[in-house]
């Protein structure tokens, strides 16, 4: 609560200073047009407060006070945009409607508006960019935060505490696990049994339960938050693969029947034109924009090691179809004289330049040209090498769907980290949400996360 407080706070601090800000501005510059008499800044005062209150209202509807654990800033930001567009337009309603021949009418140009919008967007940002950064850190020492008790200790419990533990930034602490399958790990603070949830909760002052227990039939999972509710805490559930698949189910009808859509492809159509028209603007701003950068990485290349500055790599893409991938070559020419096989970290036959460019990603830049001739996109799947689709279409469910789209430098699954020597399954249910939500404004954001990410993929080797 006090985190929500003191972020509302920032909101109405940052509000009032851009609003200060635009009436200085429209003073100074006469933009869009010659400022008209400019009153006190104490006139304001009336539209300052409306403009706060409808601030605070429309981000309330926003869901903007609520305290994500791992926020996307860039979904964020989107939120911010739209939110602080139609309070903008509240307060010029209300105020126009509150003040109009009245004592307290003033000139409230448009000029402020525009200014007022653009500095409300900004600093707003800035603000809670910044309150984000500061409540990571108390986080961080411990200052408010959420006691975690998870159930489940196979390897989806386990996931979920390696991943709590490695990002203390989230607010939990864990504070121990529930056996409800049989599996003790050695080295973990199992404190009990899963019937022994209920005073398990109460004794170590539980704030949150997560059931980390996808292989659960629906009753046992009813049974494990009946426990948990009769502790008052929150409740999250790990899905199943069919909850996964759920959240893309729609409602049509066959001549009045009623059926259930499971999935449908969101890309396609007009939005299939758009991505490429990204696509092809992306890859031919990038070629000639970094064709300085390309033409020393392949002198280095040569100069470093015997052979060719290109690798070449069958791939497989749209529909299943091969194509041969450009990479720079980051390994000995013999690299695959015994048969393909996976990059592992301190790989004997990368190369000494190779280990620096697979690091900082300039090894997949030749990609470009990839997808300049259509036969990638920028953003998609990740594509696989035949013989590792073979091997995976076998074991996987659903592995091959993620051909339905075309394979991409960069994808969902790669900005959350999973990229390199990671776990296929988790991969390919980030690549099925991907082409199941696509959207422009998610090529977008995973384009800039990418952007972020360039330096530090910790994968990458």
């Amino acid at each position: 609560m006090v985190y929500v407080l003191t972020l509302a706070l920032t909101d109405m601090v940052m509000t009032g200073c851009a609003f200060l800000l635009a009436y200085w501005v429209r003073r100074w510059i006469p933009w869009p047009d010659e400022a008209q008499e400019v009153r006190a800044w104490a006139d304001y005062a009336g539209i300052v407060l409306i403009h706060v209150a409808s601030i605070l209202i429309v981000f309330i509807f926003s869901r903007l006070y609520r305290i994500d654990r791992m926020p996307s800033r860039i979904d964020e930001f989107y939120r911010i945009v739209a939110s602080v567009t139609v309070a903008t337009l509240v307060g010029v309603a209300l105020s126009s409607l509150l003040f109009k021949n009245s004592a307290l009418e003033i000139d409230y140009s448009r000029g402020m508006v525009l200014y007022g919008w653009v500095f409300t967007i900004v600093l707003s940002t800035v603000g809670r960019v910044t309150h984000a950064q500061i409540r990571a850190g108390l986080w961080q020492k411990g200052w408010g935060r959420d006691r975690v008790l998870i159930v489940g200790t196979s390897d989806v419990g386990l996931m979920i505490f390696h991943k709590i533990q490695s990002n203390p930034g989230m607010g939990y602490e864990v504070v121990g696990l529930v056996n409800a399958n049989g599996q003790e790990p050695p080295g973990l603070p199992i404190l009990g049994q899963a019937g022994d949830l209920a005073p398990l909760i109460a004794e170590h002052q539980v704030d949150e339960v997560i059931i980390a227990l996808p292989e659960a039939t629906h009753q046992e999972i009813l049974m494990l938050i009946s426990e948990c509710e009769r502790g008052k805490v929150t409740i999250k559930v790990f899905p199943d693969v069919f909850q996964y698949m759920a959240g893309q189910v729609s409602i049509g009808d066959l001549g009045g029947l009623p059926l259930l859509t499971v999935r449908d492809v969101a890309l396609r159509g007009w939005r299939r034109i758009v991505k490429r028209l990204i696509d092809v603007t992306g890859a031919a701003f990038g070629l000639v924009f970094l064709s300085p950068l390309l033409l020393l990485m392949a002198l280095l290349i040569k100069l470093d090691s015997h052979g060719p500055a290109f690798y070449p790599q069958e791939r497989m893409g749209l529909d299943g179809r091969p194509f041969m991938m450009f990479k720079f070559r980051s390994m000995r020419t013999d690299a695959e004289a015994s048969g393909p096989g996976w990059t592992v970290e301190n790989d004997p036959r990368t190369t000494r330049l190779g280990r620096l460019i697979r690091r900082i990603n300039v090894d997949e830049f030749p990609q470009l040209i990839n997808v300049l001739l259509g036969e990638m996109s920028l953003v998609g799947p990740r594509p696989e090498r035949p013989v590792w689709v073979n091997q995976y279409r076998r074991s996987i469910p659903r592995y091959m769907d993620r051909h339905w789209e075309k394979g991409g430098m960069t994808g969902w699954a790669q900005v959350n980290g999973l990229r390199g020597d990671t776990s296929i399954p988790e991969r390919i249910k980030y690549d099925l949400w991907y082409i199941e939500n696509w959207s422009l404004l998610l090529d977008i954001k995973i384009l800039i996360r990418q952007l972020f990410n360039f330096f530090k993929s910790p994968n990458a080797y």
